[in-house]
């Protein structure tokens, strides 16, 4: 199918279950850290569930996107699918037992960094149109930037840190951004 058949009731749709799976994700973090530790293993696939249908969103906004900037649009595209495949990878991660939540948390902040700056790119591409109410458009801006912190988890995944003790300062800065990101991206 192409992507210039979706209709926009699609992808509306889709972006409300991007924004239903976020909000249920933050309720089971909540959850997990006031009630009990098995409440992570559904945010965990409920991370999985976002960045798989960020990357959707991402593609069904595609044709629209490259209409008013070919290159950028690609080079967003591709960031998108690769934070998907990170989120996903850090939820297998934990969820397998195979690493702490430290290092899969690493994978799912730079994921989420990733899909904030298409969200950046696209919403800096829609404040010259009228597909989105100017105030939208910049707070979709500011929210992609906001959840870009993330790159700062980068070198946590490199140097394969997988517990606090060996938490270098400025990997505890990108932790802190990943944590206030993932808050905002609930807006998104």
């Amino acid at each position: 199918m192409a992507t210039r058949n979706l209709s926009t009731a699609t992808s509306g749709w889709t972006a409300i279950a991007t924004g239903v799976a976020v909000i249920l994700a933050v309720i089971f973090i909540t959850l997990m850290y006031t009630v009990s530790l098995s409440f992570g293993t559904v945010n965990d696939l409920l991370n999985a569930v976002i960045g798989i249908l960020s990357a959707v969103l991402a593609w069904m906004l595609y044709a629209d996107f490259h209409a008013r900037s070919p290159l950028l649009s690609w080079m967003a595209l591709i960031l998108a699918m690769v934070g998907a495949i990170l989120t996903v990878i850090g939820s297998v991660l934990i969820m397998s037992g195979f690493t702490d939540f430290v290092l899969a948390s690493w994978y799912t902040e730079v994921g989420n960094a990733l899909i904030g700056l298409w969200l950046a790119t696209f919403c800096y591409s829609l404040l010259s149109g009228d597909t989105l109410p100017p105030n939208l458009a910049k707070f979709g801006l500011v929210v992609g930037a906001f959840m870009a912190i993330g790159v700062l988890g980068i070198p946590g995944i490199l140097a394969g840190v997988d517990s606090w003790e060996s938490l270098p300062w400025y990997l505890g800065s990108g932790y802190l951004s990943f944590l206030l990101a993932r808050q905002s991206d609930g807006i998104r």
